[in-house]
């Protein structure tokens, strides 16, 4: 049987069409979920997609955690949904709880556009499973509020614990704290990642398909769950 992913519409999303093709090509079922519908059709894994959910307004996914599509995300996520937000996805994922730390603005106050290089940290969650330990990649970001802050202890918790997914090489494009691209919670099922893997998927459009192994990744996750 397919497995069906979920991408999740806000107001203000970007790329939630990017993100259905990106389930496509890596041969699942993308199935369009609407934020203010807690019914997420009984999909295997959910992705939420870059863009600027409710025009950013307070701060970068601060409404987005009450939608009712969010309610049902977080709640099915703690029985082990695998869930990947992506750019504004990872700022609902803080913002929700369900990973520590926020994304703030880049210490460059510049919004970044350009293709990143950076190391996949940990192959052991349900989103990076297909990639090698210490693979080097180069993934597109795409953000203006992309600097991941959180307090030394969480960072070293991040650290001890193997959450840390990726780190930025070569330099450091909006300051994020130790170099953070990407970070898992506990359980590994819940990834947060600021640059664009959907837009790197195939070579005519994007820099190479060093993204793709994000999406083959929770397809075999869910084989093997």
């Amino acid at each position: 049987m397919t497995a069906r992913i979920g991408v999740v519409t806000f107001p203000g999303s970007l790329d939630d069409r990017d993100a259905q093709r990106a389930v496509r090509l890596a041969g699942a079922e993308p199935v369009a979920l609407w934020h203010g519908d807690a019914d997420l059709q009984g999909v295997d894994a959910v992705v939420l997609p870059g863009g600027f959910s409710y025009g950013d307004y307070l701060r970068a996914g601060a409404i987005a955690r009450f939608a009712p599509a969010m309610t049902s995300v977080v709640e099915q996520a703690g029985n082990g949904l695998p869930v990947l937000g992506i750019c504004n996805g990872f700022q609902v994922l803080c913002e929700s709880g369900l990973l520590p730390g926020a994304l703030t603005r880049n210490q460059s106050l510049h919004f970044l556009n350009r293709d990143q290089t950076m190391r996949i940290t940990s192959s052991s969650t349900a989103w990076t499973s297909d990639f090698a330990a210490d693979q080097d990649v180069v993934i597109p970001i795409k953000n203006g509020e992309g600097c991941y802050v959180a307090s030394e202890a969480v960072l070293d918790v991040l650290e001890r614990t193997g959450r840390v997914v990726a780190r930025y090489t070569g330099s450091n494009p909006n300051g994020s704290s130790r170099d953070i691209a990407g970070i898992a919670n506990e359980a590994g099922n819940v990834v947060g990642f600021m640059p664009h893997p959907e837009h790197a998927v195939e070579d005519l459009t994007g820099p190479g398909t060093d993204g793709l192994a994000f999406f083959t990744s929770v397809l075999k996750s869910l084989v093997t769950a």
